[in-house]
């Protein structure tokens, strides 16, 4: 969740066209851009958060190489700690580790924990926790545990901060992400401004380490992909810990990964006019190979094909194989930017499984979309990833034709 300044609301979303034969520039794409992979890069339309792969970093942090992260610990009149900051700091610490898998390698979270209680000027209660905490409300709290914290840390060496509440506080419930509004003067300390943050609640205590994922994937430019309105994982279920943190499958999907830089334009293959293209992905969990395959719809929408597996971040997925899901980088976060497809809608899930984490397609099976004649075969699996077959189909009277 991050809390948006009022100069920073998303835009209204822009028409998406409905047929990829009118993609504007997809008939000369392939000698105007240095790479096939950028004609399936879809533009950010919101102003925020979204599944645009033109992140801006002004707003948004670097999702490669080095951040440096400091962690602050506070406490409140109405919720003095009686405890050590130990505990804490190890309920977050694997953070580091696990993103550092999820991303192949190329990031790293270097945080520093600030070992003591600092003391808010505030009550915990005054702080106006709720859904719908206000980007001021917010920045003040945040800015409340910097200045306590000034005198104890140079924050001039830091990337990002993330500010620990006590147990005793349960008036913080929940953990917004910070990211800051350039056209204020914002947080500044040590003569650096302050520009990301994560603010945790007591929800870190049932998330765990993913909920360090998941916030500090909003300062990256990732959207939230459970549903702020009608059932809560309704999109995508257990896959991608930008969803359900808790899900079964929480490595980011390939989609994901391209935007943050975390797979390469070489490991992407890309439908963007009419045609076929057959493509060997190796699964998302694994580095190396083909991540993802691309077949644009519009200008603002396309469908993924991706291979997932249960391993490595997604040991206990509750399926294998292809996961295709729709894009709409016009969609708001919480909107669904992001919609899978589900292949064995009529299944049964297995406990701590939902109907929606049984997803993925196998050999043999065909995925469809009646509207723009978009077509994905599964043609073939095994232990390393699954090839697939993209194309688009003339509609006539409402019925798809054939590849």
């Amino acid at each position: 969740m991050t809390a948006l300044p009022r100069l920073l609301r998303p835009l209204a979303a822009a028409t998406v066209l409905a047929s990829v034969l009118s993609v504007p520039g997809a008939a000369t794409a392939a000698t105007n851009s240095p790479s096939p992979a950028a004609d399936c890069a879809l533009p950010g339309e919101t102003g925020w958060t979204d599944e645009g792969h033109d992140t801006d970093r002004n707003q948004f942090q670097p999702s490669t190489g080095t951040r440096r992260v400091l962690t602050v610990f506070v406490d409140f009149p109405d919720a003095p700690a009686t405890d050590s900051t130990e505990p804490y700091a190890a309920q977050l610490a694997p953070a580091a580790a696990w993103m550092n898998r999820a991303s192949y390698g190329r990031l790293r979270l270097q945080n520093t924990a600030l070992h003591r209680w600092i003391r808010m000027p505030a009550d915990s209660t005054s702080y106006g926790f709720a859904r719908g905490l206000t980007f001021e409300a917010h920045e003040k709290y945040l800015r409340d545990a910097i200045t306590a914290a000034d005198p104890h840390a140079d924050f001039s060496r830091y990337d990002m901060v993330h500010v620990v509440p006590t147990r005793a506080a349960t008036a913080i419930p929940f953990s917004p992400t910070y990211l800051y509004d350039p056209t204020t003067a914002g947080i500044t300390a040590d003569g650096t401004r302050l520009k990301w943050a994560v603010t945790f609640g007591q929800d870190m205590w049932r998330w765990g380490h993913k909920v360090v994922a998941h916030e500090t994937s909003h300062t990256f430019g990732l959207p939230d992909l459970y549903s702020f309105t009608g059932p809560t994982h309704q999109f995508v279920g257990g896959w991608d810990v930008m969803g359900n943190i808790a899900g079964a499958a929480p490595q980011y999907l390939g989609w994901h990964s391209w935007k943050l830089g975390w797979t390469g334009d070489h490991q992407v293959v890309c439908l963007a006019e009419s045609g076929r293209r057959t493509v060997r992905l190796t699964a998302v969990e694994r580095p190396g190979g083909t991540k993802i395959a691309v077949l644009r719809t519009g200008r603002t929408t396309a469908y993924v094909a991706e291979s997932r597996r249960a391993e490595g971040n997604d040991a206990t997925a509750c399926s294998s194989g292809v996961l295709i899901y729709k894009v709409d980088s016009a969609a708001h976060t919480g909107e669904g930017p992001v919609r899978m497809m589900n292949a064995n809608p009529t299944a049964t899930p297995s406990p701590g499984c939902t109907q929606l984490d049984l997803a993925a397609y196998a050999p043999g099976q065909t995925f469809t979309d009646p509207e723009t004649g978009a077509r994905i075969d599964v043609l073939a699996g095994g232990g390393a990833g699954n090839t697939v077959r993209l194309g688009t189909v003339r509609v006539q009277d409402g019925v798809p034709g054939s590849l």
